[in-house]
């Protein structure tokens, strides 16, 4: 271990969060924390450095949208007008769906980037789940996979396009803008996949 060791206040003001919240990371396993003999929390600078500059990215999972996440949808919103492709052409009913699935989708993927390298596959288990109700829903309205996977592309390309254009990004250290891509993909193809296997099914 190197660097030096923090306490619970100095780490949670470096990471912006609320102390009961850092304890909860701790309990967790999210953060690493070493216990002083007299059971005091103490956390290496060095891992709650690197939690910060990742935190500015993708936010460590505590309710509020990351700003990748505002960067994202704004884009997103702000390109699809200029498409007039079949799959934006549905009832109200289904674009409120894609919606409501679109969201939970974004935390989801949040949550993911935000978690620890050895975990997250709770949330990968639920995205695929959620690419299989896309494309279930999506089959039903009549649209071709080639069709379903250019509506997908385009929102991939919207997110990771975000992700490299965020200020924050060209300040993070390279490890960590290349762990955040690494996750996003990560997340992402296992939506696109699922889509494609219920289309194959």
């Amino acid at each position: 271990m190197t660097g030096s060791l923090l306490s619970l206040s100095e780490a949670a003001r470096r990471l912006g969060v609320h102390t009961s919240t850092l304890r909860r990371w701790a309990d967790a396993g999210s953060i690493e924390v070493v216990l002083t003999p007299g059971g005091h929390r103490r956390f290496p600078e060095g891992e709650v450095d690197r939690m910060a500059e990742t935190g500015k990215l993708a936010g460590p999972s505590s309710g509020r949208p990351s700003r990748l996440e505002d960067f994202a949808l704004s884009r997103t919103r702000s390109e699809i007008s200029h498409h007039d492709a079949r799959w934006l052409h549905l009832s109200e009913d289904e674009r409120e769906e894609k919606r409501m699935l679109g969201r939970r989708l974004m935390g989801l993927m949040m949550q993911f980037v935000a978690a620890p390298p050895d975990e997250g596959e709770d949330f990968l288990a639920e995205a695929r789940a959620i690419g299989r109700i896309h494309a279930k829903s999506a089959r039903r309205s009549g649209l071709e996979l080639s069709e379903v996977l250019k509506a997908t592309l385009f929102f991939r390309d919207n997110i990771v396009e975000s992700a490299v254009l965020l200020p924050e990004s060209a300040q993070a250290r390279p490890d960590n803008r290349a762990r955040l891509h690494r996750r996003l993909n990560a997340f992402l193809n296992e939506v696109q996949l699922a889509i494609a296997e219920v289309y194959q099914s």
